[in-house]
């Protein structure tokens, strides 16, 4: 017999079904056994005698019964075949389960975090992690079929590339092929889809994975993160905010179904966030405990540098791709400080989901940029010389912006940190969920690429 759904259930009444699932719930009521069955589609409740009396919580089960109609007191109008129950003819355990380490039939926030993340495969089975990672899912597809019909083009960038300094501690990787030097993993793909322009393809995307070695927090992920990485040529700024604004202004409405707060976002410069909100993420939110309100807005006019007093250095607010305002440019010479930039931020109820900006395209102007920041001319051609030469075989004006998917759904569903929309995040201390990583290495392994580990 084929299998059924528990979802479609409800359209067999009468009919003989098997399911598949796990226990969710017993509950013995003298000679009668209810259990609830729960599948990928949803929860059903399953009404037996003994062949239902040694089942478990989260035993994994196949049931054979008939789909009969509830008696309509006992109709559950909070799940959608809460107006049917099977009557359990036969019961076929397909696998134990031990007793669990904490229950996953509630919302999971009470229980130990690090608890949670050491048993994910556990954690994950809760409805509304489960429903996390499916309206993830839908949320990647939507945003697909959107720039599909804009004309972008998906393309995959390397993951093995460079180290570049681009605000943050790279991951770096040996080479066995090349004793003593390393590959790094991206911070993101800035460069490759700088070059992808070059290269004519004028509107790009990716769904990207992004690497940086920095402190984590409740809204930055250790480790790894997934963006939206998106660029065009021949846009202005605005064009690249419309853009932006109508896919979320969908995707809020027909992926999250929530309301927004206005449209379209508004646009707010640097100074005028930091004089008025005091900070440049403001929560243009009426009424900040509203969470099914979305208050988007741009934040703009950012100065092009600012000062790392550690470093005694300017450094890029955004990054060294960043152009500054044409009318700006005489002050990269004696005033750095005073230049602004065609950077823009995405800012979502007080939180930045993403960060973007218009890029340099002038080989000399980007010299000049690294210059300010403290690079030699030794360092810019080591380090950048590849994007540099790009340059010089005719490359498009473009700009673009990397929403963060993490970020964006974990401010969207107001949860708590970013480990609640992530499948296998790492926990604070930087040890990936289940996995026992990162973990001693193989002196073999680390004498295939030249190394050595710290005290062997």
């Amino acid at each position: 017999m084929e299998r059924t759904l528990v979802l479609n259930s409800p359209e067999k009444i009468g009919q003989k079904v098997r399911l598949c699932g796990w226990v969710a719930t017993r509950r013995d009521h003298g000679k009668l056994v209810f259990i609830d069955l729960r599948d990928r589609s949803g929860i059903v409740q399953i009404v037996g005698g003994e062949k239902l009396g040694g089942l478990r919580p989260e035993d994994v089960v196949e049931i054979t019964g008939t789909v009969r109609e509830r008696p309509e007191k006992m109709v559950n109008p909070k799940i959608p075949t809460g107006k049917v129950e099977i009557e359990g003819e036969e019961v076929k355990i397909l696998a134990r389960a031990k007793e669990l380490p904490f229950p996953v039939d509630t919302g999971g926030l009470d229980v130990n975090e690090e608890l949670r993340l050491k048993y994910r495969y556990l954690d994950l089975r809760r409805p509304r992690m489960a429903g996390n990672l499916r309206l993830r899912h839908k949320l990647i597809r939507f945003i697909r079929d959107y720039l599909d019909n804009q004309d972008f083009v998906e393309i995959e960038t390397p993951v093995l590339t460079k180290a570049t300094p681009e605000g943050a501690r790279d991951f770096i990787v040996p080479s066995r092929f090349r004793s003593g030097k390393f590959y790094a993993l991206p911070q993101s793909p800035q460069q490759y889809k700088q070059l992808l322009m070059v290269a004519g393809f004028e509107k790009y995307y990716q769904i990207a994975r992004c690497f940086r070695d920095e402190d984590p927090r409740a809204d930055r992920a250790y480790g790894e993160f997934t963006q939206l990485d998106l660029e065009m040529s021949f846009a202005a700024q605005e064009e690249i905010l419309a853009l932006t604004e109508n896919l979320f202004k969908d995707i809020a409405e027909k992926v999250l179904q929530k309301k927004i707060w206005q449209f379209p976002f508004p646009r707010i410069s640097y100074q005028e966030a930091m004089e008025k909100y005091g900070t440049d993420k403001p929560d243009l939110r009426p009424n900040k405990k509203d969470v099914d309100l979305l208050a988007f807005c741009f934040v703009i006019d950012f100065p092009l540098f600012e000062w790392k007093k550690s470093e005694n250095r300017w450094d890029a607010m955004h990054h060294p791709f960043t152009a500054p305002k044409e009318e700006d440019i005489p002050l990269l010479e004696k005033e750095p400080g005073k230049a602004h930039s065609y950077q823009h931020d995405l800012v979502l109820n007080g939180f930045e989901v993403g960060g973007g900006s218009i890029r340099i395209t002038d080989p000399k102007l980007q010299e000049k940029i690294f210059e300010v920041m403290g690079h030699t001319k030794g360092q810019i051609k080591q380090k950048f010389g590849h994007l540099l030469a790009a340059f010089e075989y005719g490359v498009p004006p473009h700009g673009g912006i990397a929403p963060g998917i993490d970020r964006f759904l974990m401010v969207a569903l107001n949860e708590p940190s970013l480990r609640e929309v992530i499948a296998f995040p790492m926990t604070a201390g930087g040890q990936t969920a289940v996995m026992d990583a990162p973990s001693e290495v193989d002196p073999l392994q680390l004498k295939e690429v030249g190394l050595r580990a710290a005290g062997s």
